[in-house]
């Protein structure tokens, strides 16, 4: 089950804490991992791991006045594809935070980088995604996006390392094999 509860409590947070000026700022959220948060070895479930990581990019909208403007707009916000990288586990009652910010834009899609951090300053786990924001029609692109939050300006320069993925995302065929 979708964990209610705690979006509540950090979007509560969040509205406690000053506006992100751009979308390429970072929002840092506090988490513990609960008993439901684990699987079988009693670490981070990795399905868990992404409804946390949900958590964090709803408040850092929320922050940066997206959520705002899909209220106004009756936009809506989808994931239209991810990569994720695992490299510690976070373990029971454990607690963590989750940095969260956009990295740049193309014509159609945001990207945005989230990762969390164990209290020994060690990355657990890292995640890119490539977000939409769309309405009736589609996608709305990202500058109208911008532009209706007051944020007018150009994308950063996309990093090497996503502009490969995005190459390889487009090679990828869709829908995939049935064989």
């Amino acid at each position: 089950m979708f964990p209610f509860f705690r979006l509540i409590k950090d979007v509560f947070l969040a509205s406690r804490q000053p506006p992100l000026t751009t979308l390429t700022e970072v929002h840092v959220s506090q988490h513990v991992c609960w008993p439901q948060d684990l699987d079988i070895f009693l670490e981070l479930n990795n399905g868990r791991a992404l409804t946390l990581y949900d958590l964090g990019r709803i408040a850092m909208a929320q922050r940066a006045g997206l959520v705002a403007v899909l209220k106004r707009k009756r936009w809506g916000l989808t994931m239209a594809g991810s990569h994720v990288r695992f490299r510690r586990r976070i373990r029971g009652f454990e607690r963590f935070e989750v940095r969260s910010r956009a990295v740049c834009w193309d014509d159609k899609f945001i990207y945005i980088e989230q990762s969390m951090w164990k209290r020994d300053g060690e990355c657990a786990s890292h995640v890119l995604y490539r977000s939409a924001v769309t309405d009736k029609n589609g996608i709305v692109i990202p500058a109208r996006v911008l532009s209706a939050m007051g944020q007018d300006r150009p994308s950063p320069e996309m990093p090497e390392w996503i502009a490969h993925w995005t190459r390889a995302e487009s090679a990828r065929p869709w829908p995939p094999m049935q064989d």
